[in-house]
């Protein structure tokens, strides 16, 4: 109920901006000086000058990190501080509570502070923007991991000034706008806090920029890599990411920016993810993303995700999310929305492009699909919008041990299920003179023109839902969102004209999941996941499905895979053993597993052969799904 209420409430009106009430006093204006030059030995240094006058300053470090949703700023990794104001350095403490609050005292006369300033970048490659992000040929600059700021004004009111100096013979892209350059440091033009933040720099010695739309707005490709043949894209890769830029305007009607780049990092030696922008984004990948073709197809999704973003996260953007600063706590409810629309629309556009066929397209929506329905066992007891409410949570705890029985993000894969599905009602109930598609242009196109926040709340969700397609919305949503199942919303699949079905092969999406994961996913049959332990040089079992004939037979994650029926492990041991027990309905399979020290041997009585998800065409019913993915503006 205590969800049910927030749904309910309204919060603010369709346009309104809440950033609108005005600073009680004028925002300092703030300088930054970070030099880069040392990125590939992973240390930063800043200087930051604040306009300040004598008394007690409060400068904060940012903690909730736009995008990440969650306090990720990652101020472990912050040294060297140091405080002058004066002419003198002047002593400082941090907050015994807000940790990332810290103190000192302005001395009389000065009218500034200047606060030098280190940070360390980290190796290890796990992570969000707080990952590993600088090698000894390129680096990706977040500027909220360099600064301080001023306690008592929004970020929008913060002017900051920054500058920037790279090693010698790096160059850069950034949504950023130059002032001048000399040498290898770059002036940017004056910006509030929140746009500085807004842009990262991306940056190296191999690099590449690429128009992908040459009219306004215009749209770039910047790659960076650590080798430069992993910036040799091909044609038709290049052909598919101007199908994206042309797909995402065809969609939503409007654009929200001055210009937006693609930030893309090709490095095995960096972080894996994707960070939205409003007028750019931060994507990161394999080294060989661009030019091996199992790469490629893992990746493809990410840029057309991010992208979508500029409307849908950055443009409207939940109540609960667009906060004045980067201190207030984010309220992560309408994450299903920010996310789980952002991942239909992505998938949906990575289809349109080309970037994946129709086959790869269907591969990809049954592998989510099969994964919330079958490997969510977890769904008894957390729904849905808990994931998305918990996300501060679950950012930070994405370990693959009992990932079935805890639930994680799962409001991307299953929040883009649900968008499926009202989309085939829309379609349904329009008899397919309306989709998704006008929804999206009603309430995230609006008027094109430079960024802005549009916040919303579930309330307008529903109105706009109404306004395209007259329906019980709200129940709609909540039924989904607050349900328990059994299993997964797969009615947008039914209603498209398609099965869920379990074949013995995996499909061609499935296979290259698994070369590029390094992993051997039995989940749908004896109810795990192996991946090989390189230090171990053991093969380790990641997750284990609760209520799987695995689960029911004693194993757990975190055991080693040693043998199958008596043979050394290996997945295609493994899959011949599953078909050969189906064959066999006496012999159970005997697995032999280390525990720490302990060696057991577990039987498991299974007989029903490998299961993979697959798609299968229902003739019974229209073919919406080929309709969802047909190109809109090629």
């Amino acid at each position: 109920m205590r969800y049910l209420t927030l749904f309910v409430l309204a919060f603010c009106s369709f346009s309104q901006d809440i950033f609108a009430a005005p600073p009680e006093k004028a925002a300092p204006k703030v300088s930054i000086s970070l030099d880069a030059s040392e990125a590939p030995r992973k240390i930063f240094h800043a200087k930051v000058n604040i306009e300040a006058s004598p008394g007690a300053l409060t400068l904060y470090y940012p903690k909730w990190i736009p995008g990440e949703h969650a306090p990720t700023g990652p101020i472990a990794d912050l040294a060297g501080l140091r405080f002058f104001a004066g002419g003198k350095e002047i002593p400082w403490q941090r907050d015994p509570v807000d940790l990332y609050a810290l103190n000192c005292t302005v001395p009389p006369g000065a009218n500034s502070v200047e606060v030098q300033l280190d940070y360390l970048s980290p190796s290890d490659a796990e992570g969000f923007s707080s990952g590993a992000s600088a090698t000894e040929k390129l680096a990706i600059i977040s500027w909220n991991q360099v600064l301080l700021y001023p306690k008592g004004f929004r970020s929008d009111a913060i002017t900051f000034t920054a500058s920037l100096k790279l090693p010698a013979g790096w160059k850069y892209g950034t949504a950023l706008e130059t002032a001048s350059g000399s040498g290898d440091t770059i002036q940017f033009a004056p910006v509030s806090l929140t746009t500085l933040v807004d842009s990262p720099v991306l940056a190296g010695e191999y690099f590449i920029k690429i128009a992908l739309r040459d009219t306004d707005p215009k749209v770039y490709l910047d790659a960076i890599s650590d080798v430069p043949s992993a910036l040799e894209i091909s044609a038709d890769e290049l052909a598919h990411l101007k199908n994206l830029a042309a797909e995402t305007s065809a969609l939503f009607g409007a654009t929200h920016c001055r210009h937006y780049d693609f930030l893309l990092t090709l490095s095995d030696h960096t972080a894996h993810f994707g960070l939205e922008h409003h007028e750019s984004s931060d994507d990161r990948t394999a080294e060989g993303a661009l030019v091996e073709d199992d790469l490629r197809r893992n990746s493809a999704g990410l840029m057309p995700h991010e992208m979508t973003h500029s409307w849908n996260g950055k443009y409207r953007r939940p109540k609960g999310l667009a906060t004045p600063d980067y201190q207030e706590p984010m309220q992560d409810e309408l994450l299903w929305v920010y996310e789980g629309l952002t991942t239909y629309l992505g998938n949906v556009f990575t289809a349109r492009s080309r970037l994946w066929t129709a086959d790869e397209y269907r591969d990809e929506l049954a592998l989510a699909a099969a994964e919330m329905d079958r490997a969510r066992p977890g769904r008894v007891w957390r729904n849905v919008l808990d994931t998305a409410v918990d996300a501060p949570d679950t950012y930070g705890n994405l370990s693959r041990a009992w990932a079935s029985w805890r639930r994680s993000t799962d409001f991307y894969p299953e929040g883009s299920l649900i968008w499926l599905e009202a989309d085939t009602v829309i379609r349904n109930l329009t008899q397919g003179k309306k989709s998704l598609d006008d929804f999206c242009k009603l309430f995230h196109g609006g008027q094109s023109g430079p960024p802005e926040v549009v916040p919303y709340t579930f309330d307008q969700v529903v109105a706009a839902l109404n306004q395209v397609a007259p329906n019980d919305w709200r129940t709609f949503l909540n039924t989904r969102l607050l349900g328990h199942g059994p299993g997964a919303p797969l009615g947008g699949i039914e209603n498209s004209g398609w099965k869920l079905v379990y074949t013995d092969s995996p499909s061609a999406m499935q296979r290259v999941q698994q070369r590029v994961n390094h992993n051997d996913d039995f989940r749908y049959s004896l109810g795990f996941v192996v991946r090989p332990d390189k230090e171990k040089k053991e093969d380790v079992l990641t997750d284990v499905v609760v209520g799987s004939p695995a689960y029911s037979a004693g194993i757990g994650p975190g055991m080693l895979l040693v043998a199958v029926n008596g043979h050394k492990y290996d997945a295609t041991l493994r899959s011949s053993a599953i078909r050969a027990a189906q064959n066999n309905n006496s012999a159970p399979l005997e697995l032999l597993v280390r525990n720490g020290e302990y060696f057991r041997t577990f039987k498991i009585d299974y007989h029903e052969g490998n299961k993979y998800p697959h798609l299968e065409r229902d003739p019974s019913k229209p073919d919406l799904l080929t309709d969802i993915i047909r190109p809109h503006a090629q």
